[in-house]
């Protein structure tokens, strides 16, 4: 069976999607490792800028800078409480990128099943074809 649907959405295009735009845009934000770290904070639900920033060393407005870029990215959201402005995972950022992942996923899955299959078939003994002599 081959997945050259789900393949295709791999394939290179001339003209960029939304979709895609917003994907790249997402994993460029994960390429930092104090933005992923943020969000592992945000894991345990909401916290305000400051609450973020006080496992690092790093300044509140360096702290500030990143959450922009992961709100840019659609992967946080923030809500204004007052004078607070807490953070939050957005589902529906994170919820796009778990999609795509999971078709690369199964694209995986399909491959690896079309190899076990022609590893089954190369090393299963062939009988011999009938003699002609012998029959």
């Amino acid at each position: 069976m081959k997945n050259t649907e789900s393949l295709s959405a791999l394939s290179p295009t001339p003209t960029r999607s939304h979709a895609h735009s917003s994907l790249d845009a997402r994993f460029a934000a994960l390429a930092d490792p104090t933005r992923r770290a943020l969000l592992t904070q945000l894991t345990r639900g909401e916290a305000t800028v400051m609450e973020l920033a006080a496992p690092f060393s790093i300044s509140q407005p360096a702290i500030s800078r990143h959450l922009k870029v992961l709100e840019a990215a659609g992967l946080i959201e923030r809500r204004v409480d007052g004078a607070r402005r807490p953070c939050r995972l957005s589902l529906d950022g994170l919820r796009a990128m778990n999609e795509w992942l999971a078709m690369l996923g199964q694209a995986m899955v399909c491959n690896y099943g079309r190899l076990d299959s022609l590893l089954v078939e190369l090393t299963t003994p062939q009988s011999p074809p009938p003699d002609p002599d012998h029959e």
